[in-house]
């Protein structure tokens, strides 16, 4: 049983080391090739951490080959189109000016009530706002709706807004991020804003701030 463990283990690193090389995706944003390459690890991964008698090297040179043949087709699809099409395909326009395109519906067998649902999903209840619909290569539906119809932006009302700013985390789950503290954010900044706040680093669950001063605060359960 130490055995299997300790395979399994092995195994697992080794499979998490090969999905990261992949690159990061979430499982739904998968392209068709990526999707087949991930169950191929999985399934060639599978037999060497049940059966203790088949050597580990009979399951690592299988999955080392889909990896680099992965990795390979990915540098000739970024290269060259015709490679890109054949192993991802092309975007499909579902619905054009407010119009379902039904043959292309057909052609990815994707029902009417789907296509609603992906709408709605989007806030999109009037399909006469819709201009354009795609289903993407990773089999994600975007919806592009007319212009009139889009909310204004800052830009369209003339409008000055700040630009936006990334928070950075000072202190998470009690423990102060010590490397994350620069000048003018420095230790003796965050004491201030502490005790301006009123508790202590081992009250805060998360604490945040961007670089103009402005700070996300949330304490403890039970923290007063």
């Amino acid at each position: 049983m130490f055995i299997s463990f300790v395979r399994a283990v092995i195994l697992y690193l080794f499979l998490v080391a090969t999905i990261r090389l992949m690159g990061k995706r979430q499982l739904g944003e998968l392209e068709p090739s990526e999707f087949v390459v991930a169950i191929l690890i999985a399934d060639l991964a599978s037999v060497p951490m049940q059966d203790a008698g088949t050597p580990l090297l009979s399951g690592v040179i299988p999955i080392l080959t889909v990896l680099a043949l992965e990795l390979i087709l990915s540098v000739l699809a970024m290269r060259f189109r015709l490679v890109r099409q054949v192993l991802s395909g092309n975007p499909i326009l579902l619905m054009r000016n407010g119009q379902i395109l039904a043959k292309n519906l057909a052609r990815t067998r994707i029902t009417v009530d789907e296509l609603v649902q992906h709408l709605r999903e989007k806030q999109i209840v009037d399909l006469s706002s819709v201009q354009y619909v795609i289903l993407e290569v990773d089999g994600q539906i975007s919806a592009i709706v007319h212009p009139k119809y889009q909310p204004p932006t800052a830009m369209d009302a003339h409008i000055e807004v700040d630009a936006a700013e990334l928070p950075v985390t000072l202190i998470s789950d009690g423990k102060i991020m010590e490397d994350r503290l620069k000048p003018p954010q420095d230790r003796a900044w965050l004491e201030r804003e502490l005790k301006r706040l009123g508790c202590g680093p081992d009250e805060v669950f998360l604490l945040t701030a961007t670089q103009s001063g402005k700070i996300y605060l949330s304490k403890k359960e039970g923290a007063r």
